[in-house]
């Protein structure tokens, strides 16, 4: 029998740090959950503003909590790698992409085809572990990916167009997995790391806005400005928690935890928004579901036999 371990392959303390890993994850979904509440609230303003907000009041949030944990190290180390520095520009634009898109969909009516693109992300990063990676795909994972491509093409033919909000939301956060592995420092220290290089051209961007009379921020009304700083937090703060809790948790644990999210935001998007929900919908989400939990049992026994 060997050793419990969490999500990044350390050995866990005690049940104590298990339920607080547990509590700090949970934490983080239900915010993520409950997002599309806040991106609602911020549809009037535009894109681009919300998504450059986003960035800039997150790195005092990032940079605090990097302090107060005193794991500057890395990130000093980091600063003075030019190859780390080019892998971390390279994550910030991948995870910016995702936020954009994700940002756009919720104003644009189709959260539905959010919650499906994060439903779809674990097959895609299995996919992407057996194609990059050399990972083998063991028989029901195989059937877990056809399941998933089938349910995409059900909604191609329905739609006459790609899903392309759900396959940009999957794939985007899959690289952005996949390169931030790449980065040899912890996910608090890589964060600060990305959002401190997209704040160069995201306060270019505030200061141009500024500039020509179209800026939201202090001009604007103050809910305006409320919400515009409001765009920190509710970036940075689930994304750390997450982080924090996932060290504490096993690794499976983390695999059954990542769909509550994308539960809470299609039942907002079909019971709150009432964003059209069809049968080919219908049909598409149960051979997602159906993937999900042939993806899931296969975890837990894979977990099973290495135990």
């Amino acid at each position: 029998m060997t050793a419990v371990t969490n999500s990044v392959g350390a050995p866990l303390n005690s049940d104590g740090e298990a339920r607080r890993g547990f509590l700090l994850a949970l934490s983080a979904y239900l915010m993520w959950g409950l997002l599309p509440f806040f991106m609602k609230a911020v549809q009037h303003l535009p894109l681009i503003e919300i998504i450059a907000h986003r960035i800039l009041w997150s790195v005092p949030i990032a940079g605090a909590v990097l302090v107060l944990t005193g794991r500057t190290n890395d990130f000093k180390t980091a600063v003075r790698t030019p190859r780390m520095l080019g892998m971390a520009a390279l994550t910030a634009v991948l995870i910016s992409i995702n936020w954009s898109v994700y940002v756009w969909a919720i104003a644009a009516d189709r959260t539905v085809e959010t919650a499906l693109g994060y439903y779809i992300n674990p097959l895609v990063n299995v996919t992407v572990g057996a194609l990059f990676l050399g990972e083998r795909l063991g028989r029901m994972q195989i059937v877990a990916v056809v399941f998933a491509t089938v349910a995409v093409t059900i909604l191609t033919v329905e739609q006459g167009v790609l899903p392309w909000v759900s396959l940009a939301l999957a794939f985007s956060f899959a690289a952005y997995g996949f390169f931030r592995k790449t980065l040899p420092i912890g996910p608090s220290q890589g964060f600060f790391l990305e959002v401190l290089i997209l704040s160069v051209p995201s306060l270019a961007y505030v200061i141009y806005l500024q500039s020509i009379g179209q800026n939201h921020f202090l001009t604007g009304s103050l809910e305006d400005t409320l919400l515009l700083i409001g765009c920190g937090p509710v970036t940075a703060v689930p994304l750390l928690l997450f982080a924090f809790g996932a060290r504490l948790l096993k690794f499976s644990t983390i695999g059954i935890m990542q769909y509550i999210a994308p539960t809470i935001v299609f039942l907002i998007a079909v019971f709150v928004f009432h964003e059209p929900f069809g049968m080919a919908q219908a049909i598409a989400f149960a051979l997602i579901w159906s993937a999900l939990a042939l993806y899931s049992f296969a975890m837990f026994q894979n977990r099973g036999r290495k135990n």
